[in-house]
C-alpha cells in the first residue's frame, strides 16, 4: 500500500530567494530527523497515485518534484522555446492519443519514399530511427560474451559466473511462481465453490469459518495474497506475468546459443557497419511498452482530459529504438546518441543499463560528442538496490571510468524514490552511490502511457530518469541560453536536501543520508530549478 505523511503532523520552513522586483519562495526541506517523531501516514488518493511525482513536498507531504506548483506559480501560460527530447529506448507507440501531438517530425524527410531526403544517413526517419530492425528478444551481454567468445579469458570467466548465477535464480523464481500460482488457483476454485459465487471479496474470505483443514489452508493462501494486491484476479495476473518474464529470461536473455540479432543483418561489433535498421521507431509488440511509458512521463500532452500529464509542456519527442528485450548493444547506443545530437535533440533520456559493456569506449565517445554539442543526457541509475561506487557493481553507460573524475559534464544519473516521505523513501530497488548517482526523483508506481491508448503504473529508475529529463526540458525551454552543463548544475543545486538517514536496498540495517549516497544529496525539484535557472540566466 502506498502511503504519505499527513500534512497535519510536519512543520515546514522556507527560505527566500530574491529575484527582480519581487520575491519567490524556495522550498527547503522539512524537519531534519524524519523518524524522530511519530509521523502519521495516510493512503494516497486515486488522483495522487496517478500524479504523485508532480506533487509538492511542503503542501502535499509527498516527495514529488513540485511540477504542478511550478506551472501554477512560475510558468503559467508561458510556453517557452520548443525543446527536442530524444527517448533512446524500446520504441514508442507513435499513434498514442497522449503522444501523437508531441512527436518530433523531421520536416526535411519525405515519408515512405525509400530515400534519404535530408542526407543525414538515415532513410525515412520521420519521427526518429529504429536501430533494432524487426528484432525484439535479445540476450544479456554476458550471454553474448560467452556465445561469441568476446574479450579475454578473464572477461569470459566473469561472464560465466554471472550467467550461471542469474540462470539458477531465474529458474528458481519460475518454479516458485508456478508453485504459488497452482496454490492460488486451487484456493480460488475452492473458495468460489464454498461461497457459491464466481466473484468474492477479501471480506468474504475473512468471514469463512471452517473446521476443514483444506479450506483453512485455502483461506490462508488467499489471505496472504491479499497483502500483495486488492483482488485475486490481480494476483493471478501478476503471477502469470512473472512466469512469462522468467520464461523469457531462460529462453532468450540467458540462453547462450540464442541469437536475437541475426534478423537485423549487421555486425553489431563493427561501429562502421551503419547500413542497418529502418525509419520506423514504433514498438513492435504490445509488451514493448517501456519506451512509450518513458515518453509519457516526459511529455504526455498536459491538461487534455486524457490519462496522464507529462512534466514538460513544450517538447518534441524523438523516438530512437535501440533497447531490446535484453541488453542493448553498445553500437546501437553510440549511434543512437549521435543520431539524436545530429538531428537537434537537446536532451537525451537513457532509461537502460547493463553490467558488462565490451565496447564501452564507443558510448563514452558518443557522450563526449553530445557534450561538445551542448546536449544533456539523463540516465537511470539501475534497479539492483546496489552501491554503484563498489567496483563489484558496474553499471553502463556512465560518465566516469573506475570511479574517476567525470570525463564529461553533461550526464545526470538518477536514483528512484517511493511516494512515502521518510526513511523508506529511497526505493528498495534503486541503485545509489556518492560518485555514480547524482540525484533522486520519483520512480515507484509512476502512471503513464503504454501502447494502444492505454495507461499503466510502472516502477523503476527508468521512470525516475524521464521525470528529471522533463524538468531539464522545462528549464531549457524557459531559459534556452543555459548550456547543458549549466542545466545539470541547476538541477543538482536546486533539489531538496534531506538530512535524515534513508534505508538502502530494502535492508533496514543499511542506511545513510542522501549526501552519502549521491553527489548532490538531494531530490529533484522543478519549482526550485526554475528559480535558480532564472537567476543563472539573467544574473538576478
Amino acid at each position: 500500500m502506498t502511503r504519505n505523511i499527513s500534512k497535519s503532523v510536519v512543520g515546514f520552513t522556507a527560505g527566500i530567494l530574491l529575484m527582480g522586483c519581487g520575491a519567490t519562495t524556495m522550498i527547503s526541506t522539512p524537519i531534519e530527523k524524519i523518524d524522530s517523531m511519530p509521523l502519521k501516514v495516510t493512503d494516497l488518493t486515486e488522483s495522487q497515485k496517478k500524479s504523485w511525482g508532480h506533487a509538492d513536498l511542503a503542501s502535499d507531504t509527498i516527495p514529488g518534484m513540485s511540477v504542478d506548483k511550478a506551472y501554477r506559480e512560475i510558468i503559467g501560460t508561458k510556453k517557452g522555446s520548443k525543446v527536442i527530447v530524444a527517448v533512446l529506448d524500446s520504441g514508442i507507440d507513435l499513434e498514442h492519443e497522449d503522444l501523437d501531438g508531441v512527436l518530433w517530425t523531421n520536416k526535411k524527410e519525405r515519408p515512405g519514399n525509400g530515400k534519404d531526403d535530408d542526407k543525414n544517413g538515415y532513410i525515412d526517419d520521420i519521427h526518429g530511427y529504429n536501430f533494432l530492425g524487426e528484432s525484439y528478444n535479445e540476450q544479456l551481454e554476458y550471454a553474448r560474451i560467452l556465445r561469441l567468445k568476446l574479450g579475454d579469458a578473464g572477461l569470459q570467466a566473469k561472464a560465466k559466473t554471472e550467467l550461471d548465477k542469474e540462470y539458477q535464480q531465474a529458474l528458481g523464481n519460475k518454479q516458485q511462481y508456478e508453485q504459488i500460482l497452482q496454490a492460488v488457483e486451487n484456493a480460488d476454485a475452492a473458495i468460489k465453490q464454498h461461497l457459491g459465487k464466481s466473484e468474492y471479496t477479501k471480506k468474504d474470505v475473512s468471514g469463512i469459518k471452517s473446521e476443514n483443514q483444506d479450506m483453512q489452508r485455502h483461506v490462508a493462501v488467499l489471505t496472504q495474497m491479499y497483502t500483495f494486491a486488492d483482488s485475486i484476479p490481480e494476483v493471478l495476473e501478476e503471477l502469470n506475468n512473472g512466469i512469462k518474464h522468467f520464461t523469457e529470461q531462460l529462453n532468450y536473455n540467458l540462453k547462450v546459443d540464442f541469437d536475437g540479432r541475426k534478423i537485423v543483418g549487421d555486425d553489431p561489433y563493427d561501429l562502421m557497419d551503419t547500413n542497418y535498421g529502418n525509419g520506423n521507431p514504433q514498438n513492435r509488440v504490445d509488451d514493448e511498452s517501456h519506451g512509450t511509458h518513458v515518453a509519457g512521463i516526459i511529455a504526455a500532452e498536459r491538461n487534455n482530459g486524457k490519462g496522464a500529464n507529462g512534466v514538460a509542456n513544450n517538447v518534441a519527442i524523438m523516438s530512437i529504438r535501440a533497447v531490446p528485450n535484453g541488453d542493448e548493444y553498445d553500437k546501437d547506443i553510440a549511434l543512437g546518441i549521435r543520431y539524436a545530437v545530429d538531428n537537434g535533440a537537446k536532451i537525451i533520456n537513457c532509461s537502460f543499463g547493463k553490467s558488462f559493456s565490451p565496447n564501452a569506449d564507443w558510448v563514452y565517445d558518443a557522450i563526449k560528442y553530445a557534450a561538445s554539442k551542448d546536449v544533456l543526457i539523463v540516465h537511470a541509475a539501475g534497479n539492483d538496490g546496489a552501491n554503484l561506487d563498489d567496483p563489484k557493481n558496474p553499471n553502463y553507460p556512465n560518465d566516469q571510468i573506475n570511479n574517476g573524475s567525470e570525463f564529461a559534464d553533461n550526464v545526470i544519473t538518477v536514483g528512484a524514490l517511493d511516494p512515502e516521505y521518510g526513511s523508506d523513501m529511497v526505493a528498495a530497488y534503486s541503485n545509489y552511490g556518492a560518485i555514480n548517482v547524482d540525484v533522486f526523483a520519483p520512480g515507484t508506481d509512476i502512471y503513464s502511457t503504454i501502447p494502444n491508448n492505454k495507461y499503466e503504473f510502472m516502477p523503476g529508475t527508468s521512470m525516475a530518469s524521464p521525470g528529471v529529463a522533463g524538468v531539464a526540458a522545462l528549464v531549457r525551454s524557459q531559459y534556452p541560453s543555459l548550456s547543458a552543463s549549466q542545466v545539470k548544475k541547476v538541477i543538482l543545486d536546486s533539489g531538496l536536501s534531506v538530512k535524515a538517514a534513508v534505508i538502502l536496498g530494502g535492508d533496514a540495517s543499511k542506511n545513510n543520508t542522501l549526501d552519502k549516497i549521491s553527489t548532490s544529496g538531494k531530490i529533484v525539484n522543478a519549482y526550485n530549478a526554475l528559480i535558480i535557472a532564472r537567476g543563472m540566466a539573467t544574473g538576478k
